[in-house]
């Protein structure tokens, strides 16, 4: 325990699971970092091929403080947790994997409630339900609302940097095409002025490329750099870190990616190279509000679902107008409003 503690990524945590199953192949975590008695703790699950234990482990504990940040930012009565599973040749198969995830979610008794991150689809939640009663994303897709939020959010950011928010004036560069990033793609495509995307598997480029003729694709390695007025990292964690982010030629940052900065300094650089980072928690909530709604409601109500994720707006105007009064990164604020929000409840 010693040992976690050390880690920069602990922060704290109610909890930390270690989960294996021979017979499946299962082995990842569980993190929450608040919330979990009184109050669940939402996150979703990511499968992914982690080098080893350890970086399963610190992407558990990373991912789940800024579940914490999502839900108290907008209000939300709960905590926030992380589930990680790591990917390895030697499982039997996906579904026997996934059975046995969800079985030892049930040890949590509903204090961790999940869903499908990357790696995972509905489909795959839909077979973990079946074992478990604490899976959520099965009535809509929240990948769907994330976009959205990211979309609503947007507006704000294009205010404040232009002074309009014509998407007909400007370009993007947008950094993964998974379920995020392809849905926002859909809602900017037709009024956008140019739009660049990058991807790694070669096969959602031509996939998007059929449905959006008039996108154009390039490097993952150069996207970054293109000369837009608005980068969305849609991907992996960490992709503006303090060796490319002089490389940025933008004038926006917001995405559907978690932890999109390597550290704070990252952001007091954008900050002062006059780069506008939306902080990423903020924007890319509406896939928790969505899951959140899918649990107070016994029935689904898009209009209801799309009313709370169209607020996230109005909370980045308030970040964007406090960050100017103050004279520091949005950022920042962001972080410190969420944690006077669920400090009160420690």
């Amino acid at each position: 325990m010693e040992i976690i503690e050390r880690l920069p990524e602990f922060n704290n945590h109610r909890i930390i699971v270690f989960l294996s199953d021979f017979k499946s192949g299962l082995k990842g975590f569980i993190a929450i970092h608040r919330g979990g008695l009184l109050r669940p703790a939402f996150g979703a699950t990511r499968l992914w091929k982690y080098c080893s234990e350890l970086e399963a482990l610190k992407d558990a504990l990373k991912l789940s403080q800024i579940m914490s940040y999502k839900s108290a930012i907008h209000r939300l009565n709960y905590g926030g947790a992380k589930g990680v599973i790591m990917s390895t040749s030697q499982s039997i198969n996906k579904n026997f994997l996934l059975r046995s995830y969800a079985k030892k979610v049930n040890y949590l008794s509903g204090h961790f409630i999940t869903g499908a991150d990357i790696g995972l689809t509905q489909k795959d939640v839909k077979i973990m339900r079946r074992e478990s009663p604490f899976f959520v994303g099965t009535k809509y897709d929240p990948a769907e609302f994330t976009a959205l939020g990211i979309f609503y959010a947007l507006f704000a950011c294009l205010e404040k940097v232009f002074g309009n928010e014509q998407l007909s004036e400007r370009t993007f560069a947008i950094q993964g095409l998974g379920k995020i990033g392809m849905e926002f793609l859909k809602l900017i495509y037709k009024n956008s002025k140019k739009i660049f995307i990058s991807d790694i598997d070669h096969l959602k480029i031509k996939s998007a490329k059929k449905i959006f003729p008039n996108i154009q694709p390039v490097k993952p390695s150069e996207i970054h750099k293109y000369p837009v007025d608005v980068f969305s990292p849609c991907a992996l964690s960490n992709s503006i870190t303090l060796k490319n982010v002089s490389q940025l030629r933008c004038k926006i940052i917001i995405g559907g990616a978690n932890n999109q900065l390597e550290n704070d300094k990252v952001e007091k650089i954008l900050y002062k190279s006059g780069i506008l980072y939306a902080p990423d928690f903020v924007v890319n909530a509406g896939g928790l509000i969505s899951v959140v709604d899918e649990v107070e409601h016994k029935y689904y109500n898009r209009k209801r679902v799309n009313n709370r994720v169209a607020k996230i707006r109005r909370t980045l105007q308030e970040i964007l107008k406090k960050s100017e009064e103050k004279s520091q990164p949005p950022y920042l604020i962001a972080k410190e409003m969420a944690e006077k929000i669920f400090k009160k409840y420690e």
